[in-house]
């Protein structure tokens, strides 16, 4: 496991951010990056956005790797982790990843490379309190969830469906779907999130049902940690 972050964490806390949200069904992470670079970024980026994506290879695929070298091109302090090293052989047969062949070789060479290019990286696995020291002490974090199991308690975004499932115990099929997690309410026990696939607004789910979408079958327990704060 990670080492969790030292120092003082709030009991309650948000990250102010620009809300960015999707423009088509696959570019939820892209979406995220906008949320966390700032003005100046977020204009070249928005302006530049189909060099940027001729130039990542991913069309319309985007991996969390890919995510973390355009992170690296607008200089945004970062760690990625996650529980595989590579394209994980495993999804091969997800309805999800159709382009998994074609996504393979781009995915593991920027793997390969990532360390001579600056991308820091980690296999690991954490838990929900390590998010949250995170949270508190050095800032946002995007994460990979499977969008079926992705509710808000406060708008009550997609929450019906998930108790129907659950009540029914039927397993949703895996949609990757990247959030920027901007803090948090101890006393709730729930964290805050900015979903790209809404509008303006933050959104709250439970610390356990979180674990839940973001440990899905499908996101390797991908996570990017991002430092506004010095690390």
């Amino acid at each position: 496991m990670e080492d969790a972050a030292v120092g003082y964490v709030p009991d309650i806390l948000e990250h102010p951010l620009v809300h960015f949200t999707q423009r088509w069904d696959w570019d939820c992470g892209l979406a995220c990056i906008l949320m966390v670079l700032d003005r100046r970024q977020r204009q070249t980026f928005l302006s530049q956005f189909q060099q940027i994506c001729d130039e990542g290879q991913f069309g319309k695929s985007t991996w969390t790797i890919d995510l973390c070298y355009i992170l690296k091109d607008f200089n945004v302090p970062h760690k990625y982790l996650t529980t595989t090293l590579g394209a994980n052989p495993s999804h091969r047969v997800n309805d999800y990843y159709k382009s998994y062949t074609l996504d393979m070789l781009r995915v593991n060479n920027k793997f390969r490379f990532a360390d001579q290019n600056g991308i820091d990286l980690k296999q690991c696995s954490v838990n929900y309190r390590f998010l949250i020291d995170h949270l508190g002490t050095y800032g946002n974090i995007i994460l990979l969830t499977s969008a079926s199991l992705l509710y808000c308690d406060l708008c009550k975004f997609n929450k019906l469906s998930c108790e129907i499932r659950s009540c029914l115990s039927i397993t949703p099929s895996y949609m990757g779907h990247y959030i920027v997690l901007c803090g948090y309410n101890k006393r709730l026990q729930k964290f805050i999130y900015r979903n790209p696939a809404c509008k303006d607004k933050v959104c709250y789910i439970p610390y356990q049902a979180l674990e839940k979408a973001r440990k899905a079958n499908g996101t390797d327990e991908d996570i990017i940690l991002l430092y506004d704060k010095p690390s």
